[in-house]
């Protein structure tokens, strides 16, 4: 095995702060929507403890948005034709068939382009659109009166509270995929372990 450098201390900061949020706005999320079913503590302390670590989450994604553009990192969200069009061919066999009979991955982490095409294509999608469309009903949500004109110009506040619960089922699920995927290294603890110490550990090519 071959060790490779993938995730700057920032980076791996930025990732368990925002996986940590994550799972406790899925949580409170959870107790808010569905609060006749599942209560763990007072509505009122599970919505302005949903809105505490709401407000964390964001500026954790700007740390992350702002590390990515100012080292110019962000082009590795990016694929490319050739990787859309082949690669992504290449890691959905893979994932569907090749695994299961032991076949190695046909793709390579490196320094400069640490994700597989359907990688970039999922973390494009969600860093760059999803999030950031989370983030913003969320804000208007903390302060309905205050932010009547932008929540009745997008459709009313049954629009934007829509679409936040719709993405909070979305990351929710993504979770439990995202938790799926990373045991797939060469051992099941090998990308959390590499996410801790930021080595990552690849077979050698011959």
């Amino acid at each position: 095995m071959k060790r490779v450098y993938l995730h700057p201390l920032p980076v791996r900061i930025w990732h368990w702060i925002h996986a940590v949020c994550i799972v406790l706005l899925v949580v409170s999320g959870v107790q808010i929507r569905f609060a006749d079913y599942f209560r763990v503590v007072p509505l009122k302390q599970a919505v302005n403890f949903h809105n505490i670590v709401g407000i964390i989450v964001s500026l954790d994604f700007l740390l992350w948005f702002t590390y990515y553009v100012f080292t110019g990192k962000i082009r590795t969200y990016f694929p490319t034709a050739e990787e859309l069009l082949y690669g992504a061919v290449r890691q959905i066999r893979y994932y569907g068939f090749g695994i299961f009979k032991g076949e190695p991955n046909p793709f390579h982490p490196t320094p400069d382009n640490k994700f597989n095409p359907l990688q970039k294509s999922a973390y494009m999608t969600i860093m760059l659109f999803l999030v950031p469309v989370q983030i913003l009903t969320g804000f208007l949500l903390l302060n309905v009166e205050k932010y009547a004109d932008i929540i009745n110009f997008l459709g009313g506040i049954k629009v934007v509270d829509t679409i936040h619960v719709l993405l909070f089922f979305f990351f929710a699920s993504f979770i439990i995929a995202h938790f799926y995927l990373a045991t797939l290294g060469h051992t099941p603890l090998a990308h959390f372990k590499a996410m801790i110490t930021g080595w990552e550990e690849e077979p050698e090519e011959h």
